[in-house]
């Protein structure tokens, strides 16, 4: 089961300058919950953006076209097609970013975990690829206002792929 996790402003904006646009602790804990002790596929500017390395007691994989790339405590493919067939078929596979990545993921996608949030940043130079929604069934949805540690208000979204999509 692949699994597509992003937090998405109205615009579909992901990020700026390889970073996270909002700082939203409860999406951050959310993200941890869900993806600890699975694996999790990511591109490597979404790698090279954590500031302590590989994510851990998660699975990393990072893709990248480089043969001779190298990424701390990391598995390193060159395609998804390639990293997925080394990943067990029974398991939840968390694809968490970059753009591309996510891009090449949707149509494999049987969830999608997302966090809306509710507004427009000034600067994005990454998006959340366009995604006919018509293909997905909302299956929860939990709203958050706005906190001392949150300043937007979001929306966690979880969305399983319709059986005749």
């Amino acid at each position: 089961m692949i699994s597509i996790i992003v937090a998405i402003a109205h615009n579909r904006a992901i990020g700026f300058n390889n970073k996270l646009l909002y700082r939203l602790p409860d999406d951050l804990k959310r993200f941890k919950n869900l993806t600890t002790g699975h694996t999790v596929i990511m591109g490597r500017k979404t790698f090279e953006s954590f500031p302590k390395g590989a994510l851990p007691n998660r699975r990393n994989i990072v893709l990248s076209r480089n043969r001779q790339a190298a990424f701390p405590g990391a598995e390193t493919f060159h395609s998804l097609e390639e990293a997925l067939s080394h990943c067990d078929k029974n398991e939840e596979i968390f694809v968490i970013g970059g753009e591309s990545i996510y891009k090449e993921a949707i149509p494999l996608a049987g969830k999608l975990y997302i966090t809306e949030i509710e507004d427009i940043p000034t600067q994005a130079d990454a998006f959340f690829p366009p995604c006919d929604m018509s293909q997905w069934e909302l299956i929860q949805t939990v709203a958050h206002e706005t906190d001392e540690r949150h300043l937007q208000r979001f929306s966690f979204k979880d969305y399983e792929r319709k059986r005749n999509a």
